[in-house]
């Protein structure tokens, strides 16, 4: 139970900034300084002090590693890590497609991941999608509680692991467990493992997206209030396209 308890909180640390990342890509949805939707936000005071937290570390480590790394290898190679990473962090989506009773995507990402594994060179290459037309279903444990009613509850950006909501933090931990490392392999192997992974996989999508950050200081009048609203609405909008399956 320890160990189990153990990979929960050490996978969910190293891997929340990709996820983070992931869910606030690009310039704000709407036009600069025009968010419109008023959201409750009774965790400010905290909340505001770690996003700048955050930005900080973005911009002194993150930000100059990754473009480094940028430099040293073409966007090809890493956008063919990218498919990597996306192939071996299928079980989530897999799983939460059936938690939602959407079995034919669920199929589809048990197919992805045997064709991409095998014939994509181990996933760096997503031939089921450019051969096959099979389309990846992203999907987490937070959109599963959303779509059986359960509400997102507060807004909170946590440090390090950056904007969340209640209900995404439950459902990030959820999803986090289903890496399968640290239920077969010591800690000694699995700890150096992860990070290992976790470091490589946000270092990639950083270098991929390298003016995120700018992008966004570049339209918004209060760039805080920007990634709220960019990762509320993406959120909602994630959940309308899960319950649109049904």
């Amino acid at each position: 139970m320890v160990k189990k308890l153990c990979a929960i909180v050490l996978t969910a640390i190293c891997l929340s900034a990709t996820a983070s990342f992931a869910q606030n890509n690009g310039a704000p949805p709407e036009p600069p300084g025009s968010y419109a939707p008023a959201y409750s936000d009774p965790l400010a005071p905290f909340n505001e002090k770690m996003f700048w937290f955050n930005l900080k570390v973005d911009q002194y480590v993150l930000h100059p590693v990754a473009s480094g790394y940028a430099f040293i290898l073409p966007q090809p190679a890493r956008e063919s890590v990218g498919h990597f990473f996306a192939n071996v962090n299928f079980i989530p989506r897999f799983a939460n497609n059936l938690f939602q009773l959407h079995v034919q995507n669920a199929g589809e990402e048990l197919a992805r991941f045997g064709i991409n594994s095998t014939l994509g060179v181990a996933g760096f290459f997503d031939v089921a999608d450019s051969w096959f037309g099979l389309k990846q279903h992203n999907d987490d444990f937070g959109l599963t509680l959303g779509h059986y009613g359960i509400p997102e509850g507060y807004y909170i950006v946590w440090p390090l692991l950056g904007p969340s909501t209640v209900r995404d933090t439950v459902g990030f931990a959820a999803d986090s467990a289903m890496w399968p490392l640290p239920y077969f392999v010591p800690w000694y192997v699995w700890f150096p493992t992860d990070a290992g992974k976790a470091t490589l996989e946000i270092v990639n999508y950083r270098s991929l997206h390298l003016n995120m950050f700018e992008d966004a200081d570049r339209y918004a009048i209060d760039l805080y209030g920007a990634v709220q609203d960019g990762y509320l609405q993406r959120r909602a909008a994630d959940q309308q396209r899960i319950n649109g399956d049904d």
